[in-house]
């Protein structure tokens, strides 16, 4: 094994599974997870910037080099990666969110070495000419129009985070703003992919059927030789707090309305984070759950209902979003809404209600790493997002020691109508007939290759 590694720490995840995080002089982190259940392996690389590190009049330039990574590097012609990738009977993907970029390579275990070539050679040798720059930029706008301006779904989430928030850069869409994106100079994207794509700004997750030893040598001999960056700092402005509710509306063409309100709460790293989690879960986490049978078995007046938690670095928020039955509107759902908060407030959680939340959440979270990808995946968010993928290690059982009182007060604390944020959509008059807008909806990352 080379002596250029140092091996930081390591902790149990599940069963019979070791997690290692070991770092090489330049600062590149790199955790391993052998795991003999298939002859697969899970290349994943998380780098520590998304659409938090932007600069205002800049946004979306995480989100464009998602896609800049498949395209031409100084050895390999345009979707190459992808053809490599898929000749090996394996796959490749990416996504950006808020806090970070992160791009995966799953493939056969014999194709370890094909896998680091490849990371290593887009990390540092990606051409960024006009050209293909301008084909993604293109790509970008497209998605954008789709997954938002002509999505009621996109559109409400993109403004519920620029309504909450007034300074803090989680008030941008991951996609970045229409005008940003046409502007973005060439450049500032190569200064963006010089300052941010550096082994000091990056991690390795490795899980699969790998020889460690062989994969440490691997790497170093093809990511030595890169230099670190000088990073900046990446210390965003603190949101002041939130004392009124904040309400914005719009009409939509849409059959009826659509509400999506969001509580302030705190970043993924808070001792309250995981009990808002199951207080998600008791609120909207299956048909069973309170807000469920209110808005839409017991009073009919929502056709769906559900909840989340945003797993952020910095504090964000806790929401629910409900779609109207036609002929209700938002601010009857809103009353109802209110009416269940306060029972939660006013009275502690049954056993029974609490033990069935945290099975759904519990369940949820063991099969989010059940292959090597889900595996990689929560540890390459805990390292990049919250500093320390043992933090992963540790969820379950934060998660088993929620008690009732602990639901009462985060229900008491967070979820009062001064730290909320509401936005509506309502029918203009030009709503399909089938009350269908044409969008698919899309998740909390706005982003996604």
């Amino acid at each position: 094994m080379s002596s250029s590694w140092t091996l930081e720490t390591e902790a149990p995840l599940g069963r019979g599974l070791q997690v290692r995080r070991w770092r090489a002089p330049s600062g590149l982190a790199l955790l391993c997870a052998v795991d003999r259940a298939a002859p697969v392996v899970s290349f994943q690389t998380w780098f520590r910037v998304g659409s938090r590190h932007e600069q205002p009049g800049r946004t979306g330039m995480a989100h464009l080099f998602e896609h800049l990574m498949f395209n031409q590097t100084e050895t390999l012609p345009p979707g190459e990666i992808d053809r490599v990738i898929e000749r090996t009977g394996g796959e490749s993907n990416a996504a950006t969110w808020v806090d970070w970029t992160y791009y995966r390579l799953s493939l056969p275990a014999r194709d370890l070495e094909l896998a680091v070539r490849l990371e290593a050679e887009r990390m540092t040798r990606l051409v960024l000419d006009e050209g293909p720059v301008e084909a993604e930029r293109d790509v970008v706008t497209n998605e954008r129009r789709e997954r938002v301006e002509d999505d009621v779904d996109g559109w409400l989430d993109e403004q519920l985070m620029a309504t909450a928030f007034t300074v803090h850069p989680y008030r941008w869409p991951t996609i970045g703003w229409m005008e940003d994106i046409r502007a973005l100079p060439l450049p500032d994207i190569h200064a963006f992919y010089r300052t941010w794509y550096a082994p000091n700004n990056a991690t390795l997750v490795v899980v699969g059927d790998v020889d460690e030893p062989r994969l440490l040598e691997l790497v170093e001999a093809a990511y030595g030789a890169i230099p670190a960056a000088t990073l900046p700092d990446a210390t965003p402005p603190i949101e002041p707090p939130q004392t009124e509710e904040r309400l914005l509306r719009a009409g939509k063409p849409i059959a009826s309305d659509r509400l999506l309100c969001g509580w302030k709460a705190p970043g993924q790293g808070h001792p309250d984070w995981a009990v808002l989690d199951l207080l998600a879960t008791i609120l909207a986490g299956s048909p069973s759950t309170r807000l469920y049978r209110r808005l839409v078995v017991e009073r009919e007046i929502a056709s769906t209902v559900d909840t989340q938690l945003t797993p952020f670095r910095d504090p964000s928020l806790i929401r629910v979003a409900a779609t109207l039955a036609r002929g209700h509107r938002a601010e009857a759902a809103l009353a109802e809404i209110d009416d269940v908060i306060a029972g939660l407030v006013e009275h502690p959680v049954p056993e029974a209600e609490l033990a069935k939340a945290k099975n759904l959440v519990e369940t949820d979270f063991w099969a989010g790493l059940t292959d090597a990808d889900g595996k990689a995946e929560a540890l390459g968010h805990h390292e990049t997002a919250l500093g320390d993928f043992r933090s992963l290690t540790t969820l379950a059982e934060r998660l088993a020691a929620v008690t009732a009182a602990d639901v009462q007060r985060v229900a008491r604390d967070y979820l009062r109508r001064d730290r909320r944020t509401v936005v509506i959509a309502e029918p203009d008059g030009d709503a399909p007939d089938d009350g269908d807008d044409g969008g698919d909806g899309d998740d909390a990352a706005g982003a996604g290759a």
